[in-house]
């Protein structure tokens, strides 16, 4: 059986942005070096024969915002992103879809509520599902060594085992454990004195955050600071259980495409060398159809 490929196309799209590579401009002026660093990135993959790459999707967070604003005020937002940026959200979508790989597009949901549905919905047709993000949240995917997290940046593969290690709880405690601890990246602000060993240490005795006491004298764990710590939960239960429902990813995303539909069968020829003078030249494809 083949892999499946889900990647971070936001992720990625930022990483290009920023990253030491020389700068791209199109022959109409327009800032294509995010764009360009996302198409090379999806090539070396397609190359890699240690990932055998034949299945794969890319979700992209377009617009920025998702239900989880409406929930939230101080949810992630798009304010503040570099304006080159922003201008290559449409743009990067094409050049994915020039290269003949499908683009999950999100608006409503998030682009990871994409990839933890697609570490559900085709399950039982790969050999493993392999998450190209190394974003903690999408750790509450990871199952066993069937679904994983790979990090490119430090050619890392995390299974369950790695999440344990990386974040001190299953993946099943991830939501709860970001709620308790926060997620700067996306806005979500945490209990105030709950670091990541404490929040460990509660979550792998009591399940999740819902199961610890509100009375540290119940606690039958050692935690420095538990009686600080016991009157900010039970004073904050309103707000960790929504930081734990913003930090739950969706696996229930409305995906149509068909297993058949996720093989990589090579670029469209016309249509890629058309999108590929539009940003005057691009790394060209090892395969046509």
């Amino acid at each position: 059986m083949p892999r499946l490929h889900v990647i971070d196309g936001t992720f990625e799209l930022y990483r290009a942005h920023f990253s030491k590579r020389p700068g791209k401009t199109a022959p109409d002026g327009q800032d294509v070096k995010a764009t360009a660093g996302v198409v090379s990135s999806l090539m070396g993959l397609l190359a890699d024969t240690t990932e055998q790459a034949t299945h794969l999707a890319v979700a992209f967070d377009n617009p920025i915002e998702s239900f989880r604003n409406r929930l939230f005020d101080g949810y992630k937002t798009g304010e503040g992103m570099d304006p080159a940026l922003v201008a290559q959200m449409d743009l990067v979508e094409q050049a994915v879809s020039a290269l003949g790989i499908t683009v999950w597009s999100m608006d409503e949901f998030e682009a990871d509520d994409a990839l933890a549905t697609a570490s559900r919905l085709y399950a039982n047709e790969a050999e493993q599902i392999r998450i190209m993000t190394p974003d903690k949240d999408l750790g509450q995917c990871v199952s066993g060594n069937h679904v994983v997290q790979v990090d490119r940046i430090r050619s890392k593969v995390i299974n369950e085992d790695g999440v344990m290690e990386r974040n001190g709880v299953p993946p099943s405690a991830i939501p709860d454990w970001l709620a308790m601890v926060g997620d700067s990246a996306d806005g979500i602000p945490g209990l105030r004195g709950f670091g990541a060993k404490t929040s460990a240490v509660l979550l792998n005795r009591y399940k999740s955050v819902e199961q610890i006491p509100d009375d540290p004298q119940l606690w039958d764990v050692q935690v420095r600071g538990a009686a600080r710590l016991g009157e900010t939960l039970a004073a904050g239960r309103q707000e960790v259980g929504l930081y734990k429902t913003l930090a739950t990813l969706r696996f229930d995303v409305p995906l149509t495409q068909t297993w058949a539909d996720l093989a990589w069968r090579g670029a469209p020829r016309a249509e890629f060398e058309t999108f590929a003078q539009r940003l005057g030249g691009i790394r060209r494809p090892s395969r046509y159809r």
